[in-house]
């Protein structure tokens, strides 16, 4: 009994003050006249309310919202997705206008039906946002597209300003976290993006809470940082329905700070870290963020 209690039970710092203003429904309208889907929404992002609503940004999900992987932490449905919507890099685009977005996130669902893993309809969405929104600074955060070197050569062709692909977990949980994702496959996407494209940002996120070890976390920074990732984002691991993963561990928020004081001083050029961190929160100080970096190391 004492188990499902503590089970049931989030601490204080977890709860969320929801603001459900007119910025929040007049997005949510928007999104839906556009047929257009975030992971804001899709992932039940705990932000939802303080990103629509106070800060106005939203992570655009393109390639539709039915993923073709069934990763154990992940509420985005999975399944077999319909065909290519080759009309949706011009919506985000016009939304992007109409939203007067300083900073985009673009996302996606895994498309392992694909041979390019969705990479041209990433790359086009890239495109169109700066045809039509130049002064606005894109960030993508794809799959790791099957790890095929032409797929992630054709997205960083189009030069984002940043370049995102999460781990999620520790090397040790990645088989029974992740589908069809290893963690090799994804250091080395990142290593590859690097080298491609030097000058831009690379990033990396990581969940916490579903039975890692503080040594793990450490070593995670440490292969991230051996292959040049620049920007880490640390968040808590919140068990989206009862059949997926159960958290293990809620990490108080000094530990979270003493986290992200880790990562700064292994050379990450900016770390989120905290409860409710989640890959895209504030991106918008950490492109400005890694901008000053180039700026210093020029």
């Amino acid at each position: 009994m004492a188990k499902k209690e503590e089970y049931l039970r989030k601490p204080e710092w977890l709860k969320i003050k929801l603001n459900t203003n007119e910025n929040y429904t007049g997005l949510k309208k928007l999104m839906r006249g556009q047929s257009l889907n975030t992971v804001c929404e899709e992932a039940k992002c705990p932000n939802i309310h303080e990103c629509w609503a106070v800060r106005r940004t939203a992570t655009f999900m393109i390639l539709g919202a039915v993923c073709t992987r069934a990763c154990r932490f992940c509420a985005v449905k999975t399944g077999l997705p319909n065909e290519l919507d080759t009309q949706e890099p011009e919506r985000v685009a016009d939304s992007v206008v109409t939203m007067n977005l300083k900073h985009v996130v673009v996302t996606a669902v895994a498309r392992d039906d694909l041979k390019d893993g969705g990479a041209g309809i990433f790359a086009e969405t890239v495109r169109a946002i700066r045809s039509k929104n130049p002064f606005t600074t894109i960030e993508v955060l794809p799959s790791d597209m099957g790890g095929v070197y032409e797929n992630l050569k054709t997205l960083m062709d189009t030069r984002p300003d940043i370049l995102n692909h999460n781990i999620e977990t520790v090397r040790s949980l990645t088989p029974r976290v992740r589908a069809r994702a290893t963690y090799e496959r994804s250091l080395e996407f990142l290593r590859r993006a690097k080298e491609m494209q030097p000058d831009i940002p690379t990033k990396s996120s990581i969940m916490i809470g579903l039975g890692e070890t503080k040594e793990e976390i450490i070593e995670a920074m440490d292969d991230l940082r051996a292959n040049h990732v620049d920007i880490i984002t640390i968040g808590q691991y919140l068990q989206p329905s009862k059949k997926h993963m159960k958290v293990k561990k809620y990490y108080h928020p000094e530990e979270f700070e003493e986290l992200k004081q880790i990562a700064l001083s292994k050379g990450f050029s900016h770390c989120e870290a905290g409860p409710l961190v989640r890959s895209s929160y504030h991106a918008d100080e950490q492109v400005n963020s890694a901008a000053k970096q180039r700026q210093v190391n020029a």
